[in-house]
């Protein structure tokens, strides 16, 4: 088993957050991960992507050229980045926020109304959340519980009285795909 994802959007959209959590429920369960954020020149408002490996082998590069998913959660980010998903890959992409049209017809896509989703349930800080537990509901890569167990570690301490919120976004996620 081996996926390789790259989330993408512009910063304070939490993509960083989501790779962390995949990548550290992925450890917590015994595979082998890699993290790797990449910023544009302003983190809050300029880009923000990582690329997030999880493997049953080791992985010889953090990088990915060929990612089996995207996450998207801006236009920017699916312009620069869906021409690199591999054949029959996976795209989530945030339908609130992008609603171009999509030309590759050998992906699948998902479109999640993420911050409208984020906004439904009143914060909206967890647009994030929701795409991650779109992502969790369709490829399955880490459980569930694993991440929910994993807030506390990943996010930080003067946020933990928002993970409630969190898991709650998480599980409206999943009700999109299930």
């Amino acid at each position: 088993m081996k996926e390789e994802i790259i989330l993408a959007g512009f910063g304070g959209q939490g993509v960083m957050s989501i790779g962390k959590l995949i990548a550290y429920a992925g450890m917590k369960e015994g595979d082998e991960v890699s993290w790797m954020p990449s910023y544009g020149p302003e983190m809050r408002g300029g880009t923000a992507n990582c690329t997030v490996i999880v493997s049953s082998d080791k992985i010889p590069s953090p990088l990915s050229s060929r990612p089996d998913t995207i996450i998207v959660m801006n236009l920017p980010s699916w312009e620069k980045f869906s021409p690199m998903v591999k054949k029959d890959g996976l795209v989530l992409l945030n339908s609130s926020l992008i609603n171009k049209i999509v030309i590759r017809d050998d992906l699948e896509i998902i479109k999640v109304p993420a911050n409208d989703i984020a906004d439904e349930i009143g914060n909206k800080q967890i647009a994030n959340m929701v795409m991650l537990g779109a992502y969790l509901a369709r490829k399955g890569i880490v459980k569930m519980e694993t991440v929910k167990q994993s807030l506390k570690n990943v996010l930080p301490e003067r946020r933990h009285e928002l993970i409630p919120v969190n898991e709650k976004a998480l599980d409206y996620g999943v009700e999109l795909i299930d």
